[in-house]
């Protein structure tokens, strides 16, 4: 239904509950090396419980690997705290990809400045400063949805 893009992430359990959030939505999962762990540990797989098996995973040496694989980037989406476009306000479509930064760094600021038009955020109140990677997953990947809800029912 849609594909989303981690770039290098950091935390073995938020790629892992990803991972699930993936498989129960029919999205595909793109991770962008360098990850921080291995995507055969235990707390992936346990994070993603019987799950990863099932996942359609890509996996990328580095994000000039992707860019070759995918040149189309029309509907390439940038989620960043670096904006204050909202993200309900993008018009998701099917096959989109949406991407994501390392818990740690977010996305590279070079991915940002080449695709300004297409970066949006989920609004918080200034007391905030990010949310869980697979809470904002969660978020994005369920608007994308209901954006698309009539496809979406042709999966299920």
């Amino acid at each position: 239904m849609f594909n989303i893009v981690l770039v290098t992430p950091q935390i073995p359990n938020n790629t892992g509950a990803i991972g699930r959030l993936c498989v129960n939505t029919d999205s595909s999962l793109h991770l962008i090396k360098p990850l921080g762990f291995d995507i055969t540990e235990k707390a992936v797989r346990r994070a993603g419980l019987d799950y990863w098996e099932k996942l359609d995973l890509h996996v990328y040496e580095n994000i000039e690997e992707f860019f070759e694989q995918h040149p189309n980037n029309s509907r390439f989406f940038f989620a960043t705290t670096k904006t204050n476009a909202p993200y309900f306000n993008t018009k998701f479509q099917e096959g989109d990809f949406i991407f994501l930064g390392s818990e740690t760094a977010g996305l590279p600021e070079k991915l940002l400045k080449t695709f300004p038009q297409q970066c949006f955020t989920i609004p918080m109140s200034k007391e905030g400063r990010s949310l869980n990677l697979a809470i904002s997953t969660g978020i994005i990947l369920y608007d994308a949805i209901r954006q698309n809800f009539s496809t979406f029912k042709e999966h299920m």
